[in-house]
């Protein structure tokens, strides 16, 4: 409804911790979990979690329990939530403007920790070619690399610890 009602208050959404400190705004906290972390819009969100990793979230909550799954995804979003302060301090308060801080590594580190459950599990790629998960996973893990070598390359290596945070969770569990 946003989107379509009001899309300018999308801005509102985002985890930016100057807003936080300086003006209060402290739902920010909460809400940038709903905010869908690409540009492609809401509706292309909704069908991915929907067709995806739902399903895979399902199947990895009962492989490792409810428990432990919804700790694997609080701390996600925790370790995300620290990286973005810990980024605001690192650059002495500077505002970054945008979605810097999404969902869209914490959603990958759901499909990272299917795939270490589920490596030989496959899923068909444009709902056509047969692919499994390990191979995907390997595809993912390679270009996350890829893209944090582009951003130090480019001198904008604060833009790596988004990603490292949001991605702690995988490699602590």
């Amino acid at each position: 409804l946003i989107e379509f009602l009001a899309p300018q208050a999308y801005s509102f959404l985002t985890l930016e911790p100057y807003l936080i400190f300086h003006y209060g705004q402290v739902w920010r906290l909460v809400t940038w979990v709903l905010y869908p972390p690409s540009t492609s819009g809401v509706l292309w969100f909704a069908i991915a979690v929907l067709f995806f990793y739902y399903p895979i979230g399902t199947s990895l909550e009962r492989t490792i329990g409810t428990f432990k799954y919804t700790l694997y995804i609080l701390s996600g979003v925790i370790f995300t939530i620290l990286g973005a302060f810990i980024l605001y301090f690192l650059l002495g308060g500077n505002v970054l403007v945008g979605n810097v801080f999404s969902t869209y590594y914490i959603s990958l580190s759901t499909f990272l920790a299917y795939a270490m459950c589920y490596p030989d599990m496959q899923v068909l790629l444009m709902f056509i070619i047969p692919v499994k998960m390990k191979w995907m996973a390997i595809f993912y893990v390679v270009i996350v690399v890829y893209e944090m070598i582009q951003y130090i390359m480019a001198g904008a290596w604060y833009l790596v610890i988004p990603i490292v945070a949001s991605l702690l969770n995988f490699i602590i569990f």
